[in-house]
């Protein structure tokens, strides 16, 4: 039987207004030569931008390689300018030329990508005074080199220490990349014997059965080591599912698409694994729609086509993806080109990164107005990873809230006793309140004010407005 599809539409009723083309924006992915505009690649075919060997060779690995793609285009106070961001960076410089191409040099400092992995100094804020280099408290839960478990029944396998580029926000500034003027990092180089005793040491442990390959950057592992890791896990009887995670897809899209081998490694991992009924997926992070173009659909059309479940895992940032329209943009991109948003995480407390947080505040009201713009499982969860080792924390299930002092209290029941707490950034408050932190004595007795009132008030989560 087939369906007969009506031809005249006055015998459909609708409720709802039409949307037109230009509101389906997202639905419009760059497919143009734009990597024409930066002077040192005006020349490149298309065919050799899109490879990824010539995205690794011409990535800019230092502040005098970069300056030098983009000579021309920038104007020689915001060089200046790029000069002081990097010196007080925990993170080396490491940016492929994809995402040179997508910033709008016509406007640098407002450009979302920009701000994500050129810092500048005009733009820096203080540290806020609790930040500290580990704020998750990664390597204190770690009970293997390199592995860290918090939760029962998952772990994080950091399998190695290096990315395709290095983001400003980056939460394991401690260990990941080069050493830079502010940081010397720990280091979790690739080797066996380190992989080694994670492994034994998830065998060991009945009760894991979720784990999360990290580092570093998935992306670069060979496609051998993929292959030794994901089968060495499948082979645990009882691990059930574990993730690749990778920011590989939102800065270097073409690896998926040129680097056959690579890809059919994930791809056979993630075959077995669907034959042993075992849930092998790709976890990514794209930040800003501007990061979504043609090539990114390409890449995970093929990914689709293989069965390759990925999702997305955003960081909340200023000037990034902070409003409705910036961040329902994302969303909807992501779903229309087949990954499911997962996380919107908030900014991490991370060296010379202050510009780029948020409150806890724009979080909640962000989740507000989108939830219900699209499916319910196209709209992520907005959480804080709670500073001190809680683990993920819905952003609404604070215990207390002081919108003055900035400090959110959170409870983990199910990873560690006792409270948690995030602040928002010191530049967010009233002059008061910025007054108060600059204060060691004030500051404590601001933490312990917090502290209290959520014991006061526990199992009843209390706001308070100044």
């Amino acid at each position: 039987m087939s369906i007969t599809l009506l031809n005249d539409e006055k015998n459909i009723k609708h409720l709802k207004p039409k949307v037109s083309q230009f509101d389906l924006s997202w639905r419009n992915l760059r497919r143009d030569e734009f990597w024409r505009k930066i002077p040192a690649w005006r020349d490149v075919d298309e065919d050799v931008f899109l490879n990824h060997k010539w995205q690794e060779k011409n990535a800019a690995t230092n502040i005098k390689k970069l300056l030098r793609a983009v000579d021309g285009i920038v104007s020689e106070e915001f060089v200046k300018d790029l000069e002081a961001g990097f010196g007080a960076a925990p993170m080396a410089v490491r940016v492929s030329p994809y995402l040179l191409s997508l910033i709008d040099w016509d406007k640098p400092y407002e450009d979302p990508i920009r701000k994500q992995f050129l810092p500048v100094g005009s733009q820096l804020q203080p540290d806020h005074p609790l930040l500290t280099l580990d704020s998750l408290h990664e390597q204190a839960d770690a009970p293997v080199e390199g592995l860290t478990h918090r939760y029962p029944d998952k772990v994080l396998f950091l399998a190695l220490d290096t990315c395709p580029v290095y983001c400003r926000f980056c939460t394991r500034s401690y260990a990941v990349g080069l050493d830079t003027d502010a940081v010397e990092k720990v280091q979790l180089k690739a080797n066996q014997e380190r992989w080694s005793q994670a492994l034994q040491y998830i065998r060991e442990r009945e009760e894991v059965e979720d784990v999360v390959i990290s580092g570093g950057d998935m992306y670069r592992l060979k496609a051998d080591q993929v292959r030794e890791i994901g089968n060495a896990l499948l082979d645990i009887p009882h691990i059930r599912r574990f993730r690749f995670a990778t920011k590989g897809l939102a800065i270097q899209p073409m690896k998926v698409l040129t680097d056959t081998d690579w890809t059919d490694a994930i791809t056979e991992v993630v075959e077995r694994g669907r034959k042993l009924h075992k849930d092998v997926v790709i976890h990514t992070h794209f930040n800003t729609p501007n990061e979504i173009t043609g090539i990114s659909q390409d890449a995970m059309n093929l990914l689709f086509e293989r069965g390759i479940t990925v999702r997305n895992q955003a960081v909340l940032q200023a000037g990034v993806n902070d409003t409705p329209e910036l961040m329902g943009n994302l969303i909807k991109k992501l779903g229309y080109i087949n990954i499911q948003p997962y996380y919107v995480y908030m900014h991490d407390l991370v060296r010379g990164t202050e510009d780029l947080r948020t409150t806890a505040r724009t979080s909640m009201d962000l989740e507000k107005q989108l939830r219900g713009t699209t499916a319910g499982f196209n709209i992520p969860l907005f959480i804080v990873d709670a500073p001190g080792g809680g683990g993920k924390r819905d952003i609404h299930s604070f215990e207390h809230y002081n919108q003055r002092t900035g400090i959110s209290v959170y409870k983990a029941p199910a990873v560690k006793d006792g409270f948690f707490y995030y602040v928002d950034p010191i530049s967010s408050l009233s002059p008061s309140a910025q007054e108060d932190w600059k204060d060691k004595n004030k500051q404590e007795q601001m933490i312990r004010d917090a502290i209290n009132d959520a014991c006061k008030y526990h199992g009843r989560p209390q706001i308070k407005y100044f």
